[in-house]
């Protein structure tokens, strides 16, 4: 079973930056276009809670990967198996297009041992693609806003706090509502973000995306 061990332009910077494990590791940073100070913020929180744990030889796929930070982080950082899939063609992109065909698009079922999905699925819910991707004990980190607290996300993007977003939130939806996966665990950071954990089960087998798993446990 896999388990976790204990913007719009290409970043071409790369500073020190101390993880919690207390290793240097490289963090992309694009100085001519910085990032609004929380944007920033959770960007390090991120690195930190999802990515610094994964192992080494994990087979990665992101959703959403247009502003390429998370690939370039992983790849500068000592992870081979990356692969960025987004709606349009960009330096942070491997396979342009609609995670709804991933059949179309190459991507082979039961393939990936890790999922990120950073700020996607209030635009797409793609849940159920991502238990047909994984890997039977692979797991889905996503991060996306609390619904009822999305109108303070546009407020604070209005204020130049937290970075635009480049679509509408039209499928904003409560993690604890997410059906398929045997274990969920679900943390509230500063009462508007929802970042979560989605484990597939070692046995579980997708059969298609519209395989749904009986077994849900209690998000913590």
């Amino acid at each position: 079973m896999f388990a976790l061990a204990g913007c719009g332009t290409k970043c071409k910077w790369l500073i020190p930056f101390a993880a919690a494990s207390g290793k240097g590791l490289a963090l992309p940073v694009d100085r001519k276009n910085p990032l609004p100070l929380i944007s920033e913020f959770a960007r390090r929180r991120k690195i930190d809670f999802f990515l610094n744990p994964l192992p080494k030889d994990s087979r990665i796929l992101e959703i959403g990967s247009g502003s390429g930070w998370v690939g370039e982080y992983l790849r500068a950082n000592g992870w081979k198996y990356y692969v960025g899939l987004d709606l349009q063609s960009s330096p942070g992109v491997d396979v342009t297009g609609d995670i709804k065909n991933w059949r179309e698009l190459g991507l082979e079922p039961e393939s990936f041992d890790v999922i990120v999905a950073f700020e996607v699925m209030e635009h797409v819910d793609c849940f159920v693609e991502c238990l047909a991707l994984l890997k039977p004990g692979g797991v889905v980190l996503a991060t996306s806003p609390v619904p009822h607290m999305d109108w303070l996300l546009r407020l604070l993007e209005c204020c130049g706090l937290n970075q635009k977003r480049t679509s509408p939130h039209d499928h904003l939806l409560y993690f604890a509502d997410v059906e398929g996966f045997t274990e969920r665990r679900i943390f509230v950071k500063a009462g508007l973000s929802q970042w979560g954990i989605f484990s597939k089960a070692p046995e579980q087998v997708s059969a298609g995306i519209e395989h749904r798993s009986a077994a849900l446990i209690a998000a913590t």
